[in-house]
């Protein structure tokens, strides 16, 4: 059975950073893209950065450019979000996700695995 855990979220000063982070277990994805999504309450679920298979490529929102960072280590299949300046508006659930393909992307339907997502809440 194919499981993503996120972890690393929690309540933050505007300003601070933080660095989440998604374990994959029940099989390796170091052939898929990986990504980051996050949702805000009413809202939908928004790409916020891609990495492709051997993390050659990365890809970013334009909203969270410059200030987040996208790795993944394929020995551990794990991703990670370095997440810096955080802003009220980064609030919201962040998702992990695994692509179909080995190149990420930017809509919901690119992939077919997703984690259960860790609450990131930032105040002014």
């Amino acid at each position: 059975q194919v499981q993503l855990v996120e972890s690393g979220g929690g309540l933050v000063q505007a300003g601070g950073s933080l660095r989440l982070s998604c374990t994959a277990s029940g099989r390796t994805f170091s052939s898929n893209g990986m990504a980051w999504f996050r949702q805000a309450p009413g809202k939908e679920r928004r790409f916020v950065a891609g990495i492709n298979w051997n993390g050659g490529t990365t890809y970013y929102g334009s909203s969270v450019k410059d200030r987040f960072t996208i790795s993944r280590d394929n020995a551990k299949n794990t991703v990670s979000l370095q997440i810096n300046s955080l802003k009220p508006e980064d609030t919201a659930v962040y998702y992990c996700a695994v692509s179909r393909f080995a190149s990420s992307g930017t809509a919901v339907g690119t992939y077919n695995y997703w984690g259960q997502g860790t609450q990131v809440t930032v105040s002014s």
